[in-house]
């Protein structure tokens, strides 16, 4: 096996791609990389001798989820493939996630593994700047806030869609069962966006506070907005609405 990988052609070509790959021998005590291209040596700052005979969890640290770990071993065991996201450290002690593919290899009768190593964590960076903008986005837009005994208000910012409003209907449900207030302001003065499908979700919310005994009273309504919903004008034409937040307060108090 090492002798065909040092034929120059099988070489190069496993040199020449960018992504990090490592043969193992599961035949071996301890699973020992047997070898590994140049890709896996620029990902992770180990050279080939210094991986060479050692097992693959030399990139694993206190970081390293567990249960993935025993996901491998598990694939390995049963002789299938997995890819997996993995929390790795580099020699320099660097963390990178890794988007790992683990394949058996059968060469002449015999078992081997092909491990492919691929950096994500740029991705997962944006991923996770995604996730918190968006929380926070969530957090921002949906609080609900007392303004007295009788009237709590909701503001909205950014972008509203149908999904997002319908979401919100349940969470507005439950706090008004529970609360009982008399009116529920929607203040749409934060938006920057509203799709022409999110007023049908308008309407089902204002349905609900109905049932629930709270009077649905929306502010902020741009002009922009207002053309949005042109197509609704009947429907939304009992909404009782008002310019800002204070003028409803004023006129409800």
């Amino acid at each position: 096996m090492i002798k065909q990988l040092e034929d120059s052609f099988f070489r190069e070509a496993l040199n020449h791609t960018n992504v990090g790959l490592i043969i193992t021998d599961p035949n071996q005590p301890d699973h020992p990389i047997i070898f590994v291209n140049k890709g896996f040596v620029n990902l992770t700052g180990y050279e080939a001798d210094e991986v060479t005979g050692k097992n693959s969890r030399i990139l694993q640290g206190h970081s390293t989820d567990p249960e993935v770990t025993e996901a491998i071993k598990q694939a390995i065991t049963n002789e299938q493939s997995i890819t997996v996201e993995i929390f790795n450290y580099k020699k320099n002690g660097e963390p990178f996630w890794n988007k790992l593919t683990i394949d058996p290899m059968w060469v002449d009768g015999k078992l081997y593994f092909v491990g492919v190593q691929k950096d994500i964590t740029e991705s997962k960076r944006k991923e996770a700047l995604l996730q918190e903008a968006l929380t926070e986005l969530e957090q921002l837009s949906t609080p609900i806030v007392p303004i007295n005994k009788n009237i709590v208000a909701l503001p909205l910012i950014g972008k509203v869609n149908y999904e997002r409003l319908d979401q919100l209907t349940g969470k507005i449900s439950t706090y008004l069962s529970k609360n009982k207030n008399d009116y529920l302001i929607l203040d749409l003065s934060g938006l920057y966006n509203i799709e022409p499908t999110a007023v049908d979700s308008f309407l089902k919310l204002r349905d609900l506070t109905q049932l629930i005994g709270t009077l649905l009273v929306v502010t902020g309504v741009r002009p922009d907005l207002a053309l949005k919903a042109r197509d609704f004008t009947d429907q939304l034409k009992d909404l009782r609405t008002y310019l800002t937040i204070q003028d409803a307060i004023k006129a409800l108090t």
